[in-house]
């Protein structure tokens, strides 16, 4: 589907969709538990994609009334009986393929073509170092894998790096594995709050797992040296379920699009606190010179549009933002510098060529570097772009489209289903002007 964006204004209220990362989460520890309710969850391509990897080791998956209704395997998955599918969710390919390294049998997870060329290297290594079956079918560290043959746990060594998903991974298995898991990093760890995540939900089911080392800030993993889970422990959330929060990496479009094509305040409600590090979108729009306040009690965060300037920004902990911020850089007086984003050219695809190249295509000057985006902005023109089958690209680039001089037209915007599916409901319903083209 290709979608066209006529410049517009936002106004009104917003509700967040429920947090993908938390729903990813919440949905295989469930399974690993006897079963839970998962309230609130994000219904979406990718968390689709966990869902049927549950099932496939054995546990069940049934919506009812907007809630996820898991039957897990109680921490011993079976065998599964076919191939599994993760689609494009490189979320679901780590979870699950450590979940794989527990079977008796063999495992084979695949997915799209972007997925497939995504690397996976890194876990396969450290569950060879449990004793595990991990191969690469194409011996190139991508999928298909093939893993299985079980294991007690173990001591590994893994690069922080590349994907902090390989963490949480083998935090899942490891707690339900005889010895557990200890984790060396031999790497900085990139992405920690996705790690944050991770801890808090294993807390929410019952499972303890220990940071060793960090740097004391609020971000638990942050500067981490290693983790250890205890082996032995059953999931059990407080209650049988588990409530999903809202998601600031989908409320970030919405909040960007209220500062810079707000009339009068956008509201986006459901923003409450949680270990997600993409709540640093709201300082990051504050350093832009954004009109937002935050009402943390409340969930509520409201935002008008506000002349912006460029900053420079890292995004070591923080990846999803990037798209975001690109957009917002174009926008901005000045020039906006995205810094320690060489991992963020690992996920649904380069995300700091996609947007360099799209941006360019819209009449804004950047600069690529391997770990480092600058855009330089004023200028946004209405153009043809492309999607790049990747849900943050596509939602960024509505966002720019807002103020374009002139319309938009953005290929494969049907992409956003993997994230935030009624995306452009919600911008119709703000005011945006947009029709398929």
């Amino acid at each position: 589907m290709d979608l066209r964006i006529s410049p517009s204004r936002v106004r009104g209220t917003a509700r967040a969709p429920p947090s993908k990362s938390y729903t990813h989460r919440a949905v295989l520890a469930a399974g690993y538990a006897d079963g839970a309710l998962v309230t609130n969850p994000l219904f979406s391509a990718d968390t689709e994609a966990t869902a049927r990897a549950v099932e496939a080791y054995g546990g069940s998956a049934e919506r009812r009334d907007g809630d996820w209704e898991i039957t897990g395997f109680d921490g011993a998955p079976e065998t599964p009986a076919d191939i599994i599918d993760c689609a494009n969710s490189g979320t679901t390919m780590r979870l699950t393929t450590a979940t794989g390294g527990l079977v008796d049998g063999l495992t084979v997870l695949t997915g799209d073509g972007s997925l497939r060329s995504r690397p996976q290297g890194p876990l396969l290594d450290a569950l060879d170092q449990l004793c595990v079956r991990a191969d690469s079918t194409r011996e190139n560290g991508q999928a298909p894998l093939v893993v299985g043959g079980g294991t007690s746990g173990g001591d590994v060594s893994i690069r922080g790096d590349v994907s902090s998903q390989y963490i949480t991974g083998l935090l899942m298995a490891g707690a339900v594995t005889e010895d557990g898991v200890a984790i060396d990093l031999t790497t900085e760890l990139k992405s920690a709050p996705y790690v944050d995540i991770t801890l808090d939900v294993l807390d929410a089911f019952g499972v303890e797992a220990t940071v060793v080392g960090g740097d004391d800030s609020e971000i638990r993993a942050s500067g981490a040296d290693g983790f250890e889970i205890e082996g032995g422990q059953s999931y059990a959330p407080d209650g049988g379920s588990y409530d999903v929060p809202g998601d600031f990496s989908s409320m970030s479009y919405l909040l960007a699009a209220g500062a810079i094509a707000g009339d009068d305040e956008l509201t986006v409600e459901g923003a409450y606190p949680s270990a997600q590090g993409d709540s640093k979108i709201v300082s990051i729009l504050e350093s832009m010179g954004a009109a937002i306040e935050w009402d943390r009690t409340a969930g509520a965060i409201a935002v008008g549009r506000s002349s912006l300037e460029g900053i420079e920004v890292e995004v070591a902990d923080t990846p999803d933002l990037l798209p975001t911020i690109a957009a917002l850089g174009a926008v901005a007086e000045g020039t906006t510098r995205i810094t320690d984003c060489a991992h963020v050219r690992l996920k649904e695809t380069d995300r700091v060529a996609a947007m360099a190249t799209e941006l360019e295509r819209m009449g804004v000057e950047t600069e690529e570097y391997e770990d480092e985006l600058v855009v330089h902005g004023g200028g946004l023109t209405g153009a043809t772009v492309r999607g790049h089958e990747d849900h943050r690209i596509i939602m960024s680039l509505a966002v720019a489209a807002l103020v374009a001089d002139g319309e938009t037209t953005i290929e494969g915007a049907e992409d956003v289903d993997v994230s935030f599916p009624d995306f452009f409901d919600v911008f119709a319903a703000l005011g945006v002007e947009c029709t398929e083209a």
